[in-house]
């Protein structure tokens, strides 16, 4: 284990994936007078991300050293943050604690992510612990409804969109994905367990000719929002670039993004929009 720990009340413990989000949540936890304990999966974990707060390394599969370091750290408020590869059943190597959790995850180890995530949450709880989403503390980098910046979607983009979120929806609805990409009613690529940036990369090699084209990213339905909420950064606006795409739509009130003036600042640049749509379905 490393860095200091305050020793103050209501520790929130933080499952740390990928990118700057845990460090984010964990600047947010600190602003409200809360110790913040990390604890960092290896291989997913950055380290200049954890490193300035209290943290340890785990192993994803290391379910008993998750639940005793959560527990000696006094943490009952927790948050999933930050992505993880779905390893292998054969790369896990859980511990004995581990193992006994796979087991009470049963048949959602071989559903799609949202059932395994969901089952996660519930088994969390039941292990007596609170299983937060990072928006709650985060309120500032949820994307809200409307443009974000100076470009608005032109009559194709806003086209676009709508097939787009026809077609998220249905992905959504078979736990595949939840974005895809539109070019003038054509869907150049759909995102399964690739993930947003490779899907990025097929959509701008199968460009039509002519202008237009939407990234389209939406929360599925009934997703674990408290696991796993659609994110957008920095990269994802240069990769919207890279394949020559008119904008991005994300659902209003379920996107995360990791540094918004930052976002906002690239897409003005790059003269792309960045638009919070309502992505309820009518009816």
């Amino acid at each position: 284990m490393s860095g200091p720990t305050s020793g103050g009340h209501g520790c929130v413990g933080i499952l740390a994936g990928g990118g700057p989000l845990p460090g984010q949540v964990a600047q947010a936890v600190a602003g409200q007078g809360r110790d913040v304990f990390i604890l960092a999966f290896q291989d997913f974990a950055e380290p200049a991300v954890v490193e300035p707060w209290p943290h340890t390394w785990v192993r994803l599969a290391a379910a008993g050293k998750i639940l005793s370091e959560l527990r000696a750290h006094g943490c009952l408020d927790i948050v999933l943050i930050g992505p993880v590869r779905r390893p292998s059943l054969r790369d896990l190597r859980p511990d004995a604690e581990g193992a006994r959790i796979l087991a009470r995850l049963g048949r959602a180890l071989f559903a799609g992510d949202d059932g395994l995530l969901g089952a996660l949450v519930r088994v969390l709880g039941e292990e007596g612990f609170s299983v937060r989403g990072a928006h709650e503390f985060l309120s500032h980098a949820v994307g809200g409804i409307g443009p974000l910046g100076r470009v608005v979607p032109d009559e194709m983009a806003k086209s676009d969109i709508v097939r787009g979120l026809t077609v998220v929806r249905t992905l959504g609805r078979l736990d595949i994905g939840q974005g895809c990409v539109v070019q003038n009613g054509v869907v150049l690529a759909v995102e399964a367990m690739e993930g947003t940036d490779a899907m990025l990369a097929r959509a701008g090699a199968c460009r039509q000719p002519g202008p237009g084209g939407v990234l389209v990213k939406l929360c599925k339905p009934g997703q674990e929002r408290r696991a796993d909420m659609p994110t957008i950064g920095p990269r994802t606006i240069g990769n919207v670039v890279s394949a020559e795409l008119a904008g991005i739509a994300f659902e209003a009130g379920g996107t995360l993004f990791t540094d918004m003036p930052s976002c906002i600042e690239a897409a003005d640049r790059a003269g792309i929009f960045l638009c919070g749509i309502e992505a309820a379905e009518p009816g």
